[in-house]
């Protein structure tokens, strides 16, 4: 930096765009993994002026500062303070409320001791650190109050870590031995006198947004121990997942201004995910029982859970896109503002606003506007919705309806979790069974199957590759009877070699495999929506499910229950493994059904269902039929994406078998280990899906016409395989194509016109390669989704050659026209699903008879 041409270079750029230019760009370029890693990202300066604008009238209206940040009671930090950005902007405005209070020649004096006595900042990075002093020092010396190197004058931003150092130490602190031992040392008691000495009354700024992933002082690392408190026992969630950087700094903030200061302002952006997920929910409790009033703008422009697009369908960027990093962040984000009056009351008022598209930060900088800074929506936070900050769903009936956790005699079984690089996985048979016949074959040699290239020979976190295979060949013997099928993503059936020996798979679910039996099936669902477009929120089979099936976590309700052992958490049943079916016996099967489920059917007048199956599984394919219907998923939506979804119950037992027939259609267009019926959808004589050549003619399996070449899916770090683009071609339907639906034996009785409207004006042919392709795939069969996978393309993404390593069977070509069928026959089901569910929700009646 000395030897750029300042007056030179300031002519090109203002003072923000200089650093940005200086600092962003260069870190990008210099280490683009560091900076994702270290969370590093600038700013945009709307969002520095919006946020010191609302601190500012906070501070005047909710505390009775009438200067505001001008006050010199006001002591601000921003613990993440990266090249400066924020305290600038505290600074101008410091400076334009003391001239709009009496502009004096010693304004600029005033702010120049704000900047060097109650105007903080902390950073652990050198550069940004460098960057920051020469931000602030530029700007002082443009008032007219430029920092005097004979003084010793600085302005106080300190080269620390802000998360720790915060208690006064216990005994005297070592002298560091470094090169700049004595600098470093000034450094950190002035630091560490900003943080035991001084009532910092405003905390803002832009937290890091990454896990964590380095080594971590243990202090720093206890500070979210306390969002910990009760997460298992009374919340049933792990605590594994609280090591966002963000949190800390919540934390951190949450300490100072209300257990030290006793009152103050908080202004952070950043990740959005603490505002529902109910892995948060003792942090939101912590921060409304310890403020006032919490202010939320949702800046959304979340790659996971809306694909960064708005309700409508148009881009929604992230509000950190820049012109040297367009893409922005992947996550969505939230100004957060917190408020802790003197006179604290007992819990915070939550008010909620949301911006979408790419005009937000205008439409973010127009609301501090006079009359539009209020137009925030009321929040209602409560255990029922796990204190989210987020509104309740618009359905004000959802909330009245009954989990799907409430139906079932058992807690739903977590998914399968595997991590060995698929070794215990296959889409072939054959080829797992002799990968497996090897690994328990005593005679081949531990070298020899590290040569096989298998997963299962990889160490990983508290898996000893060769330790296992010791402990798995002294506990079992190969056994075909554990090669099974297994559903990795929804229609996306493999096989796998199931074991309970721990840990072969990194998570065995050993409760499952006593459901494991001919004629018994699982519904699947989440806990909650962990994507947008999330699509159907369930699944159904009669295999395995894995972990991933639907994204954010998979459970599995098995239909009927065969096991005899249990044990009790969280006041509700979990099957413990049924040694004696593990070992070939066998219980008679009796219907999952919770008591207050039963006692419903009990009041609708049915038999007992565990002696009538029947009467057993109807709940379970209502809640299916319901699931699927495309209009309770757009009235439902945000309730689903707080916890387990909710569900009406029909009144009528006539109702519910209705419901149920529904459901079992859908099932069986689900279940793609069994054929469909005829009388459900016979898509035989339709054209959807036809394999075909371009420019006519047959196919020869045995050339590469088959083999899947269109850039569909790769090979990322790790083994972990990224979805392409592919090739399609999007076109309107040839007339025959449009009625061929309709030329064969179908229960759907829709019209022509009724058709139409459910596949719509355009359809889809999907390319393996230049040479083959299905023809004819509506195009919202081929954009269908479920769990939040887009079904069709996620199946082909690893069928790509580059990663499957071969071409498509025969069978598999004709496996993937069978998918797009049976996803046919679903979405024409759309309009019995949509009246059964606004039937049932009309006269929905509640599980229990009474409120318990």
């Amino acid at each position: 930096m000395n030897r750029v041409d300042w007056d030179s270079f300031v002519k090109r750029f203002e003072a923000g765009t200089a650093v940005q230019y200086f600092y962003e760009p260069f870190l990008q370029s210099f280490d683009p993994e560091l900076r994702k890693e270290l969370g590093v990202w600038y700013t945009p300066s709307e969002i520095v002026r919006y946020m010191v604008d609302r601190v500012d009238a906070v501070l005047k209206k909710e505390l009775g500062l009438s200067l505001g940040l001008a006050d010199p009671s006001v002591f601000v930090l921003d613990p993440c303070a990266g090249t400066g950005s924020y305290l600038v902007e505290v600074l101008r405005r410091i400076e334009q409320t003391l001239k709009a209070h009496g502009a004096d020649a010693l304004v600029a004096n005033d702010v120049k001791r704000a900047a060097l006595d109650r105007v903080f900042g902390f950073e652990i990075l050198p550069a940004p650190f460098v960057v920051a002093h020469l931000q602030l020092g530029v700007l002082l010396l443009a008032m007219g109050a430029p920092l005097d190197d004979d003084k010793g004058e600085r302005v106080a931003v300190y080269l620390t870590n802000a998360l720790t150092g915060w208690d006064p130490p216990k005994e005297p602190q070592k002298r560091l031995r470094a090169f700049l031992e004595e600098e470093l040392d000034r450094e950190r008691l002035a630091a560490t006198d900003v943080k035991v000495g001084r009532p910092i009354l405003v905390v803002l700024g832009n937290p890091p947004y990454n896990a964590f992933g380095g080594g971590s002082p243990e202090e720093e690392e206890g500070l979210v121990s306390v969002y910990k408190e009760g997460l298992g026992e009374e919340w049933g969630i792990g605590k594994h997942h609280l090591a966002d950087l963000y949190i800390r700094f919540f934390r951190l903030a949450e300490r100072r201004i209300a257990e030290q200061t006793g009152r103050g302002v908080v202004c952070y952006i950043s990740n959005y995910s603490y505002l529902s997920d109910p892995m948060f929910v003792v942090m939101r409790k912590h921060l409304l029982s310890n403020f006032d009033k919490l202010w939320i703008d949702c800046l959304n422009g979340d790659r996971r859970l809306t694909g960064k697009r708005t309700p409508d369908g148009k881009p929604d960027p992230s509000v950190f896109s820049t012109d040297s990093s367009r893409e922005g962040i992947q996550v969505g984000t939230a100004v957060s503002l917190l408020v802790r009056r003197a006179n604290h009351g007992r819990e915070g008022e939550v008010r909620f606003k949301e911006f979408w598209g790419q005009k937000k930060l205008s439409d973010l900088l127009e609301s501090l506007t006079p009359g539009r800074a209020n137009c925030y929506q009321k929040v209602e936070p409560s255990a029922s919705n796990w204190y989210s900050f987020r509104p309740r769903v618009a359905n004000a009936e959802y909330e009245r309806w009954s989990q799907i956790v409430e139906l079932s005699a058992i807690y739903p079984i977590d998914g399968l979790l595997e991590k060995r690089g698929e070794g215990l996985i296959d889409i072939e048979k054959d080829s797992l069974e002799a990968r497996m016949r090897s690994y328990f074959d005593q005679s081949v040699s531990w070298e020899t199957l590290r040569n096989l290239g298998s997963g299962l020979t990889l160490d990983a976190a508290g898996y000893p590759a060769r330790d296992v295979r010791d402990k798995v060949l002294t506990s079992e013997k190969f056994d075909s009877a554990r090669l099974h099928r297994y559903v990795i993503r929804p229609f996306d059936h493999r096989w796998c070699y199931y074991s309970t020996v721990a840990p072969l798979w990194n998570r065995a679910r050993p409760t499952i495999w006593p459901q494991m039996w001919p004629g018994n099936r699982f519904l699947m669902a989440s806990r909650k929506a962990a994507t947008r477009p999330e699509g159907v929120p369930f699944y159904f089979a009669s295999t395995f499910g894995d972990d991933g099936t639907l994204r954010g976590h998979a459970y599995l309700f098995p239909l009927r229950l065969r096991s005899l052992g249990h044990r009790s958490s969280r006041g509700r049943t979990v099957l413990a493994a049924d040694q004696r079916t593990l070992a070939g016996g066998s219980a008679s099967p009796y219907s999952n059904l919770s008591p207050l489920a039963k006692a419903y059917l009990q009041r609708l007048g049915a038999k007992d269902p565990d002696k009538n199956p029947e009467v057993g599984d109807a709940l379970w394919m209502h809640i299916l039929s319901v699931g699927f219907s495309p209009k309770y998923r757009q009235e439902n939506d945000l309730g689903g994406r707080v916890d387990w979804p909710r569900f009406p119950l029909p009144d009528t037992m006539e109702k519910l078998l209705s419901s149920a027939r529904l459901g079992t259609r859908l099932a069986a267009l689900l279940d793609l280990e069994a054929p469909v019926p005829h009388e459900v959808f016979d898509a035989s004589a339709s054209m959807i899906g036809l394999i075909s050549k371009v420019g006519g003619g047959s196919i020869d399996p045995s050339t590469d016409d088959l083999r899947v070449e269109a850039g569909w899916g790769s090979l990322g770090q790790d083994g972990v395989v990224q979805p392409g683009k592919g090739t399609i071609m999007i076109r309107a339907p040839t007339p025959e194509e449009a009625t061929s639906i309709l030329n064969g034996k179908t229960r759907l009785k829709l019209t022509p016109k009724e058709v139409a409207q459910r596949l719509g004006d355009s359809t889809a042919d999907v390319y393996l390669n230049d040479v083959a392709f299905w023809k004819n795939i509506p195009t919202v069969v081929w954009e269908f989704r479920i769990g939040g996978y887009q079904v069709l393309k996620k199946w082909l993404s690893y069928r790509e050659h580059r990663v499957l390593g071969r071409a498509l069977t025969s069978a598999e070509i004709r496996e993937f026209t069978d998918i797009a069928r049976r996803l046919t026959g679903v979405v024409l089901l759309g309009s019995e699903l949509d009246l059964n569910y606004t039937e049932v929700a009309r006269k929905s009646v509640p599980l229990a008879s009474s409120t318990p």
